[in-house]
């Protein structure tokens, strides 16, 4: 399997594919694409990114191109099957799979106001009220989550699983414009930060040498 990715400091598209496949146990080989640089548009012409019609990320697996991180997921899953993605039992399963459609399609207002940046850290700055409100609503089902499933594991299942995977980038956000969080979320986030596989992504990112300036700056800078 090759999977192509943008920057591991921005994209966190790239880093849901990523992460599922690291959860499916699958060797693969990554291949990082600048984003927005000469490179990117060259790469976005030819035959590796036809499919997705110049996204990332893109997963090959042999002669079969899968794109989108939610159906890299459920590619994967297929392959190595639903239980190590999804909560075995079926009403946390409904849940998992809602809370990651969700996330797949909406707050629209977080990810332009508050874009990826896993190098930097903002001091706090005010907040529109639609951001507001749609960090309002994961932490409601976050709440849920932790509350119905949870149990005395850190995710929101309990192990580490797809809907996880699906708000990873989310959680780097919050902690790069220093979001403050109730007791509960702190935690969920400090667990996902730990986890081997996100800290491998980080620490990645630390060395790219590529600077995206527009992700650079203070929100309201």
């Amino acid at each position: 399997m090759k999977l192509i990715i943008g920057n591991k400091a921005y994209s966190s598209w790239s880093m849901r594919g990523w992460l599922a496949l690291k959860q499916s146990g699958i060797s693969f080989e990554e291949v990082t694409v600048p984003m927005f640089g000469e490179e990117w548009e060259k790469r976005r012409d030819g035959n590796e990114f036809a499919a997705s019609s110049g996204k990332v990320p893109v997963l090959w697996d042999g002669d079969t191109v899968v794109w989108d991180s939610l159906a890299i997921i459920d590619w994967l899953a297929d392959k190595v099957g639903c239980d190590r993605f999804w909560p075995k039992e079926e009403s946390a399963r409904g849940m998992a799979r809602s809370m990651a459609a969700e996330m797949h399609s909406s707050f629209p207002n977080i990810r332009r106001d508050l874009p990826m940046n896993v190098r930097k850290t903002f001091p706090p700055q005010p907040i529109s009220a639609d951001v507001s409100g749609e960090l309002g609503r994961i932490l409601e089902t976050w709440a849920q989550a932790r509350a119905r499933y949870g149990g005395e594991d850190p995710f929101l299942f309990g192990s580490f699983c797809a809907a996880d995977i699906m708000f990873a980038p989310v959680c780097t956000r919050l902690v790069t414009y220093s979001i403050k969080l109730p007791p509960f979320a702190q935690a969920y986030v400090e667990a996902i930060l730990a986890h081997s596989w996100v800290r491998e992504w980080i620490e990645a990112a630390q060395e790219e040498p590529w600077v995206i300036e527009k992700y650079e700056e203070a929100p309201g800078a």
